[in-house]
């Protein structure tokens, strides 16, 4: 039996990490045919930025690896995901494509990455953190394993606080669950929420990203200790 969270006060859902690797497994065959136009000038915004920060970057849900002949080649980039069956692509793109600046690619839990604290200069999540089964902790691990000065830039869906466009997202629920992802219980509140507890983190950024404008390209940045304390 699934193990049940409950997000902010809603209804408890079913969503556990199996339930996510099952549902990008299936998705892998036509990921890049149904996402890759779709999610496009959110994914370009998302690289521009990472590029002119440069160092070493890890994307965490790289999926395809759609995102990766978009990175400067003075990038140095690591990709995890929770999919094989996604990081199989992956790994034939970076092959077929002689990306010689991706450092390796691995099958890995958001939840739970295994890097030592302050690894990396930039730590990118698209469209990732409505897709796990527990986001705080996801986000607490992004901020962990990237460096002080650097910054974590996410792709996410920014779902309604309130009116009838919360309504519409709780009532989709259920069936986008099966897909893999979340429609609701994501308003901006809740990033916020993350955010006042979370350590040495402030907002650099946020931005609206087409489709419809229910999606943000959101940077943070990881203060030295001197400035955070």
């Amino acid at each position: 039996m699934a193990e049940t969270m409950k997000l902010d006060g809603a209804r408890e859902l079913d969503f556990d990490r199996e339930q996510v690797e099952q549902a990008y497994d299936r998705w892998a065959p036509v990921y890049d045919l149904v996402f890759g136009g779709v999610f496009e000038k959110g994914r370009k915004a998302a690289i521009s930025a990472t590029n002119k920060l440069g160092g070493r970057v890890l994307e965490v849900g790289v999926g395809t690896g759609i995102s990766l002949p978009l990175y400067a080649p003075h990038v140095r980039v690591f990709g995890t995901d929770i999919s094989e069956a996604m990081l199989g692509k992956a790994m034939r793109r970076v092959a077929d494509q002689r990306l010689k600046n991706v450092e390796g690619l691995a099958v890995m839990d958001a939840e739970n990455l295994d890097f030592p604290d302050d690894s990396f200069d930039v730590v990118m999540a698209q469209y990732v953190v409505t897709a796990v089964p527990n986001p705080e902790v996801a986000l607490d691990e992004f901020a962990r394993v990237l460096r002080p000065g650097g910054e974590l830039i996410i792709l996410t869906r920014v779902s309604a606080d309130d009116g009838l466009r919360r309504v519409i997202e709780q009532a989709l629920q259920p069936v986008v669950r099966r897909l893999g992802f979340r429609t609701a219980e994501f308003g901006w509140s809740r990033y916020m929420r993350w955010l006042a507890g979370a350590q040495r983190m402030e907002l650099v950024e946020r931005r609206l990203i087409p489709p419809l404008g229910h999606f943000s390209l959101v940077r943070f940045r990881k203060m030295e200790p001197a400035a955070a304390a």
